[in-house]
């Protein structure tokens, strides 16, 4: 692409009262004209706050990707989106990927931007970063936050899957609070997201397996040096894009999305990488249904030896080789001739590399454990289905039937799970409703619901578990989630009862309750449908549009995209 195409000049090439307005706003931030002359305009998406932990070191992280756009013969031009964090948004991160997704793909589309950086570490804000830029289409690259390192507490490493054990010890008594005080203290030792495959480590290892990241952005952790390398040269890497027309819907092809599914099994990655992962493909007009991710997943064994399905870390990950040895592996697997943001295929990315420790990256003859992936369960409980992590699940509970124990909502959960006279014993299964995207509203990470306490008290460590929520990447067990239609858009989970029979039966893909079609209609013929019931404001608009999980819970009216282009001209 030549000077004269770059979509930037159409801003500042003009001549007349609109490019002086243009260039002259521009130049009084001490910018010499020849910047604005024909140079690629690169801008930097970066969601830094200091109510995003994990994204915190951003702002630094910029000025290396600035470098290497510097670098290559371009200009870059860093601005704010929202930024998702999700330890402390309420009621849930979730509620406002969408909103963050619309934030990223406007901003793009307005300003003179000819290719843009996604800075991007926390769990949200990668898919919504990508989304929106995948609706507008641009050459765009991105760069993750890296992973934090690893927690250290009485001598053992700890992540925040940990997280999970230490609060079951603390309600039944097991931890003290100084005990607690002291966990926390060693958790967070840097900057980063979490510290095992989570969410946010699993969506770094989904841009990379798509390819629209550098080969080896997944696992660099954040403090170490190369992050700051990878971040240059993702800079330089645009400015390249930019030049041979490199855009995102040339990489995110079908094959693309099928080497991430591929890719997130053999890692062990969260459940939440299939809800993100539709709502990017929906963004690129591609075809993708939950069948493939239960299809692409089936024979795939996991090969990465990570919490929480798990011994190791992110830390150990990177200096075993990282996301590039898995996907050597793989390549069997792979479709090993797809694009990649750096003009080269995957296969090429990676036909150098390494495993430098088999402990944590195990070759595909010898895997670390042969079931992983991403279940999808049909039968009459989720018509449009649900999904399950059984490399993080029990193994004697892959086909279990047992008594339902149902809460109506999170209130409900909370007020009755450690209430001596719950009925409920191991066997049981205990029903999560209405903590869907409709039903929350923001579908909440609830779904690994921690046991009643009387089931603590005997030792036990795993339940059944059913809802239309999410799960945390870091949590575990044998949890059934993003249940579709969820019960506040008329799901049969919303007429569940207690003392229902329900069975589950992994091997089958099955997930049933014992209840004739017949009772089924009876029930939900005398159960009053749920209205959205937040009148005003963005909430409003996520409860009247947003689609259901199998669906990617993205908005109904942002499917597809708007391009580049803008239409109306103000000056």
């Amino acid at each position: 692409m030549d000077e004269q195409q770059l979509r930037s000049r159409d801003w500042f090439g003009r001549s007349g009262k609109d490019g002086f307005i243009y260039r002259a706003w521009m130049k009084k931030q001490g910018i010499p004209a020849y910047e604005l002359e024909g140079k690629p305009i690169i801008g930097i998406c970066n969601t830094w706050s200091e109510l995003t932990p994990c994204n915190s070191h951003f702002r630094e992280l910029a000025e290396f990707v600035k470098r290497g756009v510097l670098e290559a013969g371009g200009f870059p031009v860093e601005f704010p989106v929202m930024s998702l964090g999700e330890t402390l948004m309420k009621p849930t991160a979730m509620l406002y990927r969408n909103l963050a997704s619309m934030d990223v793909e406007e901003s793009i589309r307005a300003n003179p931007l000819d290719g843009v950086v996604l800075l991007c570490g926390c769990d949200k804000t990668t898919p919504s970063l990508v989304m929106g830029a995948c609706s507008v289409d641009l050459p765009s690259i991105v760069v993750s936050g890296g992973a934090m390192l690893t927690g250290k507490h009485r001598g053992r490493s700890i992540g925040t899957s940990d997280l999970w054990r230490f609060s079951e010890d603390y309600r039944s008594g097991k931890m003290t609070d100084m005990e607690m005080s002291l966990a926390e203290a060693g958790m967070c030792r840097s900057d980063g997201h979490c510290a095992v495959m989570g969410t946010a480590s699993t969506m770094a290892c989904m841009v990379e397996a798509l390819g629209i990241s550098l080969p080896g952005n997944a696992a660099v952790p954040a403090p170490d040096a190369g992050r700051k390398v990878m971040a240059q040269l993702s800079g330089i890497e645009i400015v390249k894009m930019v030049k041979e027309d490199r855009r995102l819907s040339t990489i995110l092809t079908k094959q693309a999305f099928e080497n991430a599914i591929v890719v997130n099994a053999a890692i062990g990655g969260s459940t939440n990488f299939v809800i993100h992962l539709l709502a990017i493909a929906g963004r690129v007009g591609i075809e993708l249904s939950l069948d493939d991710f239960d299809r692409l997943s089936a024979n795939i064994p996991l090969l990465a030896n990570l919490h929480p399905s798990g011994q190791y870390f992110m830390e150990d990950f990177y200096y075993s080789g990282g996301l590039p040895a898995v996907i050597k592996n793989l390549l069997p697997h792979l479709h090993a001739n797809s694009l990649t943001v750096n003009g080269k295929t995957l296969a090429e990315n990676v036909s150098l590399q390494e495993c430098y420790n088999t402990e944590v990256i195990a070759p595909l003859e010898q895997p670390f454990n042969e079931v992983s992936g991403i279940v999808v369960l049909r039968g009459n409980l989720c018509e449009n289905g649900a999904v399950l992590k059984p490399s993080a699940a029990s193994p004697e509970l892959m086909q279990h039937t047992g008594r339902a124990v149902v809460f109506e909502n999170i209130d409900d959960y909370k007020t009755r799970i450690d209430d001596p006279e719950l009925e409920v014993d191991e066997d049981c299964v205990l029903v999560l409703k209405n903590v869907g995207p409709v039903g929350y509203p923001g579908m909440p990470e609830v779904g690994n619901m921690g046991l009643p306490a009387k089931i603590l008290a005997k030792g036990v460590k795993d339940m059944i578990r059913i809802s239309d929520g999410r799960m945390s990447g870091t949590g575990f067990g044998t949890v059934v989630l993003h249940v579709s239609p969820e019960a506040a858009a008329g799901g049969t989970l919303g007429i569940v009862q207690d003392g229902d029979i329900i069975t589950l039966d992994v091997g089958a893909r099955l997930l049933e309750v014992a209840l004739s079609e017949e009772e089924i209609s009876i029930r939900k013929a005398g159960k009053l449908q749920a209205e959205a019931n937040v009148p005003r404001g963005y909430v409003h608009l996520y409860q009247k549009h947003v689609e259901q999980a199998h669906l990617g819970a993205d908005f109904d009216f942002l499917k597809g995209g708007s391009g580049s282009r803008v239409t109306k001209d103000s000056h």
